[in-house]
């Protein structure tokens, strides 16, 4: 009994077919493609404007009201902000002005991965920084395209090893590997009959 549960055993459990077809076969890259430009676009479009209005780029005020907006806790109705751990953050943020500059870091963050997703470079980091950005909106009662785009960060990071095949990580995967792969040798193997080169950067 006590060999069944031993630690020391290891099993490698396999993906279904169709995960592998969807998030690691080259030939489902062109959906990913139109997928992550599309959310690129989203990020990039409010980015641009941004740049030119100097309540995100210069004083913070745009930022500083919603989230004086996202604290306030009407007299009837639900509030913005459903968890109270999460108001007493931004009330936080808001008490020490960190609007001034955090505004900023909004502004670069939706700019950075809207350029990333966009060109095809990193998108697995690209669309976990976006994940993230859609969160907070989110949890700070900013519904609108946030969940949709929540969701589409979150198929790219699956498929992050051929989300940016048509595009720049095409080079930049070959060229940089991965931490857990850089020591590993160039390999072919042949996958759903056809072959494809295993450059260390994930199966």
């Amino acid at each position: 009994m006590a060999n069944v549960f031993s630690l020391k055993q290891s099993r490698m459990i396999e993906d279904p077919p169709l995960a592998r077809f969807l998030f690691s076969d080259t030939r489902f890259a062109i959906v990913w493609t139109v997928i992550r430009v599309l959310i690129g676009l989203a990020w990039l479009q409010p980015a641009l404007g941004k740049l030119s209005n100097p309540a995100w780029v210069e004083t913070g005020e745009a930022l500083k009201g919603f989230w004086m907006n996202a604290v306030q806790i009407p007299a009837q109705g639900k509030p913005p902000i459903a968890f109270d751990w999460y108001r007493s953050f931004i009330q936080g943020l808001l008490d020490v002005q960190a609007y001034t500059w955090f505004s900023k870091l909004i502004v670069a963050g939706e700019l950075l991965v809207g350029i990333a997703l966009i060109i095809g470079a990193f998108v697995g980091i690209a669309a976990f920084f976006g994940a993230l950005m859609n969160w907070n909106f989110i949890m700070a009662g900013a519904a609108s395209t946030n969940g949709l785009l929540l969701v589409g960060a979150i198929l790219l990071i699956l498929a992050w090893k051929t989300a940016g095949y048509i595009g720049a990580d095409f080079f930049l995967l070959r060229w940089l590997g991965t931490p857990w792969g850089r020591n590993k040798p160039m390999t072919e193997e042949v996958s759903y009959g056809k072959p494809v080169e295993s450059l260390g950067y994930g199966d």
